[in-house]
């Protein structure tokens, strides 16, 4: 793979002043004045990419397509739901990086200080989507969690754990934050592996994906029509194989990019969407159940794997000038968009939708109903997540640069 090294990496200092937050604040300060920083924006695009493929999968919840009518649109729409291996993949690269650079600047990890950026850089939207919408849930029943163990489950992030075995009982609006349950699970492990040599490094994260297969494995063959809901999609074990991916693919490259056409990178990334619906149409891969045998379902994982990281590498190190700002912008506030985007699916298809199709069949336009509202549900999901962005995460994510070796972008 013809590959260039990181060319990117400008030194920038941080004027944060320490105060008197400790000597690991200090050094931590230090190293980041004179470490170069480590930013690429074109992974910005691919998180707000990644997105968008979970928001189109979300709309099939409560305004379905006819997979019939409409196969392609259908079979486009529910293989969406692989963005979030991206998004776990993607978390787990960076954190590959951004971790082997501290390790040769400093030469060691400082895990307090990694598990205070992280803290930051999650609780605090997390917490204020999900007790918000526990909140709103007293007033407008359905909007949030209502009951103590599915409260404790997600405060303790365990909230993938109560969904594998209880199903998806939970309010329809907190259903995204599952997946940040298996985030914070990675993240109390990644410290402590950054450090290991390269070559034990790569055999635990092997040793995590023949892990990962056998589960799926274990799951196709206990797979019955009569009981649809396995828990395979929410199992921490499975989901692990697009972590372990991310770090295989960041030790790989050890810090290069690849140096491709453009043309060559649109049509690695067409390669991937493309393997992404043969695992869904052909292999049977979803995230509600296996319903397919278990050569099926191992081979559609790794088609789903596969093309998580072949989009990753498409992009990685693409010049700036092909990387629209819009996009790096909407890759900023993802983690808000994707935290939020579905009560607002909520509101307009579940609570408003009476009122969608007497606008829509007045002005004469009833089959536009859904994708009107999808828009809708669109354009909230960005001002609103804009404006937590702005007044609420930076001020929590200025304060994680005093714990920072490696700068990147926030």
């Amino acid at each position: 793979m013809p590959a260039r090294p990181n060319t990117s990496l400008a030194s920038e200092s941080h004027g944060a002043n320490p105060g008197d937050a400790g000597s690991d604040t200090t050094r931590a300060t230090a190293a980041a004045r004179k470490t170069p920083r480590y930013y690429r924006p074109e992974l910005d695009a691919l998180r707000f990419f990644a997105f968008l493929c979970v928001f189109i999968t979300h709309r099939n919840d409560l305004a379905p397509i006819d997979p019939v009518a409409h196969p392609w649109y259908h079979a486009v729409t529910m293989s969406g739901v692989f963005g979030l291996p991206v998004f776990f993949l993607l978390s787990a690269f960076l954190i590959t990086e951004l971790l082997q650079r501290e390790i040769a600047a400093t030469g060691r990890v400082d895990t307090r200080a990694f598990y205070i950026r992280r803290i930051l850089r999650i609780w605090p939207l997390y917490f204020l989507v999900f007790f918000g919408m526990a909140a709103l849930n007293r007033f407008v029943p359905g909007a949030g969690a209502d009951s103590a163990a599915e409260i404790f489950s997600f405060v303790a992030f365990a909230g993938n754990w109560f969904i594998t075995f209880n199903g998806w009982t939970i309010e329809y609006p907190v259903i995204p934050l599952w997946s940040l349950s298996v985030e914070e699970q990675f993240y109390i492990a990644i410290p402590f592996l950054a450090v290991l040599s390269r070559r034990n490094l790569v055999a635990v994260n092997i040793a995590v994906l023949v892990v990962a297969y056998a589960v799926i494995a274990y799951y196709a063959a206990r797979f019955t029509p009569s009981q649809p809901f396995s828990g395979q999609w929410t199992n921490s074990f499975v989901q692990f194989q697009f972590f372990a991916g991310g770090i295989l693919l960041s030790l790989g490259l050890r810090g290069r990019q690849p140096d491709w056409p453009l043309i060559v990178r649109i049509a690695l990334f067409a390669v991937a969407v493309g393997m992404w619906l043969v695992a869904f149409s052909v292999f049977g891969v979803t995230s509600y159940d296996a319903q397919s045998s278990v050569g099926e379902q191992l081979a559609g994982w790794l088609l789903v794997l596969g093309g998580a990281i072949l989009m990753l590498v498409s992009v990685l190190g693409m010049p700036t000038r092909y990387v629209p700002k819009a996009l790096v912008y909407l890759g900023r506030i993802s983690y808000g968009m994707y935290l939020i985007h579905i009560i607002f699916f909520w509101i307009v298809f579940a609570k408003a939708r009476p009122w969608m199709t007497e606008v829509t069949t007045r002005a004469g336009v009833p089959g536009w109903r859904d994708n009107i509202g999808m828009a809708l549900a669109f354009a909230a999901t960005v001002i609103v997540a804009s404006l937590l962005y702005r007044y609420f995460e930076m001020p929590f994510l200025r304060l994680k640069r005093r714990f920072t070796s490696v700068p990147s972008r926030d």
